[in-house]
Parts: structure tokens; C-alpha cells; sequence
């Protein structure tokens, strides 16, 4: 069930009503019922893959817990660890068979002939479950917060079954801690007409980003990417840069309307997404782009490597292993693999010369809280994250590399200025409405960098121009978004992974 399609929006309303005309003892088995609904609109059987990953975490949870009670310090430290390490060995073997095992057999049939090998291991070509690599991680990150102690495990199964699964989040994130998400499970906020305000405007600003914006430049990016032999140059520059924007949109999109049907249920979900291209270094980048997982990845993964806790070039190498995996997470594909490699060596280079342009800064009297020194940065932030993101597009890092290539080799300018850009799927109406849109997202993404709250600036004014504001926003997104024939609702760029 997607969020911008009719199901959900008869869906929503009616777990709403139910869940608040109903007694507060019975919500959470509510709320879980209509979590495992959610999920299995998409492929009912797989929701067994689901309910085996919750009930192997629960059970740790416990299992883990009960090792501390009486037993000796060595004893215990030896339990807790083979449980951990039989909670990861399963849930991360259900993620490697359906997303990966194809990968590793056609890597290593490549290896195998490029050193005329003849053995071919056939393909199994199974289906991808949605948000898998989503709920698996948060299941594992609470299995890691009750090993450390961090929490306490969760005794009731049906709430923490609604943790691992609680539908606005679970096919595409954010990936919820359990400090956060299970002590809100247990005691939900009481609604008020602000969180109820709040939650509807935070949905629609997610469907503005999702149908308006992002859908809108899927049609551009696609015809380009899709044809990259011919449309070269200023074509794929101009696609490029688009991407970048689409991606950003479709995948804040989806985590905005997340927490705003969250939130209209009493729940508070953390930010997803922090203007992420108003950073002026690619290590701010990723502190602003996909925080839950990013935090994720660093908790769980770069600090127990050892962090920066080891000396400089295991920080290096530590970084490299940290975006190695965080790319091979989004796809089973070495492209991903790159991408995520290509913005570990960003930072590594960033670290490296940052003394020397500290330096140079001081030495030229540039002041590096300049709005011009800060607005350069930006700009070259954005040009080495977009580059990066060719690899995360295209279908294979051999065409990634071809498309770089045409990118700066052919000689078309002449494109900006013969109207030949509106004849890559949108007309010159629907270019020039993104346009306006992409300024209208760059103007939110300010406000939010300056912590202006717009939301509270609506919640000001009248009820009246409050209801004005929704009615408007409302009828501008039916009017604008794009929708397919007979109104389909376009699938979120993260489903994949």
C-alpha cells in the first residue's frame, strides 16, 4: 500500500477513527493488526519473514537479559555475545538470501570466468520483500541497545511486534531506535488540535515533494537515463542535478508523511532528512541525509570497529568499510558499492586537507564564515555528492562511467537556449512548474537551516487562514501532482531497498 495511492487514504482515516474510539488497552493490537495489513497489501506471504525477524529479536532481547541475573561475569559476557551473535547470523541471512544471493553468484560467476573457469552456479532470481533491509535493521538495533544495557527488554511481544513493524515507518524508515519508538508504544500522547494540525501539514508537505516535485522530475531524469547514448552533454548534466533533487524529494517525502501519520496517532518520529544539500562538506552531508541510518551505521558499525579511537588510518580504513557497507545496504549491486566507497574517500580527502585549506584560508584572509566562503562550499558539496549519485542511478557502474563521460565530452550547449530541454518527457509548462517547485523546496530548506519553523508560523494565524492554508494546499497537489493514467500512485525510490 503506497501512501500517495486511494487505498491508503481510506486506510488512514479509518485506523484514525478506530484507534481513538477504542479503549487504550486494546490500541496496540489495533495499531498491529493494521501494521500487518499495511504490509501484507503488498505480498501477503512474505509477512512471514516479518513476524520470524520480530520473534528471533524478542527472544534475544530476553534471552539476553536473562544472562544477567545470577550468572558469573565471564559466563555472561560469553552468553550474551553467542546470542547477539545468533540473532544477527539469522536475520542477516533472510536479508542475504533474498537480496543478495543473486549478487554474490553473479559476482562470482564473472570472477570464475574471467579466470576461464567453467562452472555456473545458477540464479534464483527471487523477489525482493519491501522494506526488508528497513525493519531488519531497526530489529537489530534493539537487540544491540538490550546487550549494552541501553534499555530494557521488552516483556510484552505485541508491542514490541508493533515496534518492528508500526506501518508508517516500516517499508522505508526512518529506522526508529527503540528508546525512542517502544516507551511511546507503551504510552502514546493524548491528540490535541496542534499535533493533529501539525501531523495533517507535515503529510501534506510530503505529498507535495512526493507528486508535485519528485514525480514531476522522474519523468525528465527517466527519459534521459534512459536513452544517455543520445541525450549527452547538457542533457545529462541537467538530469544529474535533477536526480539529486528527485531522490531527495521522493525519499523526504516519504519520511515526512511518515512522521505526520505518526504523529496524528500520538507517536513522534524522529527527522529523517536535515536540508541536506545546504551542507559545505560532504561529512555534513551525511549527518543531514538519512540520519537514521547514517546514526545507525555509526553507532553500530563505525564505532565498534573503533571509530576515530585508533589513530588516523584506521579512522580511514574504518570510514571506507562504514560506506562500503552502508552502499552495498541500498543495492545488490557493485555501483552501489562505489557510491558508498566514493563518498567515504570524499571525506577521507576532505580530513586530510583540511589543514591545508585552514591555512591557505588564513594566508588569503578569506573568512570562513563568510556567506561567500559558505555558499562556494555548498556548491562544491553538491557537485561531488551529485557526481556520486550517477553511480546510485544508472544501472550499472559501467554505464555510471560512460555517463560521467558524456557528460563533459559533448559539445551541446546550444540546448539551453533552443527550447530542446522540454522535449525530455515535460513540456515547457510542466519544466517551468518544477522549476518554481525546486525554488519553493530550496526557500522550506532554508527556513529549516535558520530553525524557522513554518509550521509554527501557521499555527499563529487564525483558525481560519489555518484551514485556508490545508484547503490550499490540498487542492494545489491534486491539481499539480503527477499521476499516471487513471490516477496511479508512482512507487518511492527507496521500496527498493
Amino acid at each position: 500500500m503506497l501512501f500517495n495511492s486511494l487505498h491508503f487514504l481510506i486506510f488512514f482515516p479509518v485506523v484514525v477513527g478506530i484507534y481513538y474510539l477504542i479503549p487504550q488497552k486494546i490500541r496496540t493490537y489495533w495499531l498491529l493488526a493494521a501494521s500487518y495489513y499495511f504490509y501484507m497489501c503488498w505480498n501477503a506471504k512474505y509477512v512471514v519473514l516479518l513476524l520470524f525477524s520480530t520473534i528471533v529479536t524478542y527472544v534475544s532481547g530476553l534471552w539476553i537479559e536473562r544472562c544477567v541475573d545470577g550468572a558469573q561475569e565471564e559466563r555472561r559476557r560469553r552468553r550474551k555475545k553467542l546470542c547477539v551473535a545468533v540473532c544477527f547470523l539469522l536475520n542477516l541471512s533472510i536479508l542475504f538470501l533474498f537480496k543478495y544471493l543473486d549478487f554474490g553468484i553473479e559476482s562470482l560467476n564473472a570472477v570464475l570466468s574471467h579466470l576461464h573457469i567453467a562452472l555456473h552456479a545458477p540464479e534464483f532470481d527471487l523477489l525482493l520483500p519491501v522494506g526488508i533491509s528497513f525493519y531488519t535493521f531497526q530489529a537489530l538495533g534493539y537487540t544491540m541497545d538490550v546487550y549494552r544495557g541501553e534499555i530494557r527488554a521488552e516483556k510484552n511481544f505485541f508491542r514490541y511486534a508493533l515496534f518492528v513493524s508500526f506501518f508508517p515507518q516500516l517499508v522505508a524508515g526512518p529506522i526508529e531506535r527503540s528508546k525512542n519508538l517502544l516507551c511511546q508504544l507503551d504510552r502514546p500522547a493524548k491528540p490535541t488540535p496542534d499535533s493533529l494540525r501539525d501531523g495533517c501539514l507535515l503529510m501534506l508537505w510530503g505529498y507535495f515533494l512526493k507528486v508535485v516535485l519528485a514525480d514531476r522530475i522522474a519523468v525528465f531524469v527517466d527519459a534521459v537515463y534512459g536513452d544517455f547514448e543520445t541525450y549527452t552533454g547538457v542533457y545529462l548534466i541537467v538530469a544529474t542535478v535533477l536526480f539529486a533533487v528527485q531522490i531527495y524529494c521522493d525519499f523526504s517525502g516519504y519520511s515526512v508523511i511518515a512522521m505526520g501519520t505518526a504523529k496524528i496517532l500520538g507517536i513522534r518520529l524522529m527527522e529523517n532528512f536535515d536540508a541536506p544539500y545546504l551542507s559545505t562538506s560532504v561529512a555534513e552531508f551525511w549527518r543531514r541525509w538519512h540520519i537514521s541510518l547514517s546514526g545507525w551505521f555509526r553507532d553500530y558499525l563505525y564505532i565498534p570497529l573503533g571509530g576515530n579511537r585508533k589513530g588516523r588510518l584506521r579512522k580511514y580504513g574504518n570510514l571506507l568499510i562504514t560506506f562500503g557497507v552502508s552502499g552495498l545496504w541500498h543495492g545488490a549491486d557493485w555501483s552501489y558499492v562505489i557510491w558508498g566507497l566514493l563518498n567515504g574517500v570524499y571525506q577521507i580527502i576532505g580530513d586530510v586537507l583540511s589543514p591545508v585549506k585552514k591555512k591557505a584560508a588564513a594566508f588569503l584572509g578569506i573568512k570562513e564564515d563568510s556567506l561567500s566562503h559558505r555558499g562556494i562550499r555548498m556548491v562544491a558539496t553538491f557537485f561531488l555528492v551529485d557526481l556520486a549519485w550517477v553511480f546510485f542511478r544508472a544501472d550499472s557502474a559501467l554505464h555510471a562511467l560512460r555517463i560521467i563521460k558524456r557528460m563533459f565530452t559533448a559539445d551541446n550547449h546550444w540546448v539551453w537556449f533552443d527550447g530542446s530541454l522540454y522535449q525530455c518527457g515535460l513540456n515547457q509548462k510542466n519544466f517551468t512548474l518544477m522549476i518554481w517547485g525546486i525554488l519553493l523546496l530550496f526557500a522550506a530548506d532554508i527556513c529549516k537551516y535558520k530553525h524557522i519553523r513554518i509550521r509554527e508560523i501557521v499555527a499563529k494565524q487564525d483558525y481560519w487562514a489555518q484551514l485556508l492554508t490545508v484547503m490550499a494546499a490540498v487542492f494545489g497537489i491534486l491539481l499539480l501532482g503527477m499521476w499516471g493514467a487513471g490516477y496511479d500512485a508512482a512507487n518511492f525510490i527507496y521500496f527498493q531497498f
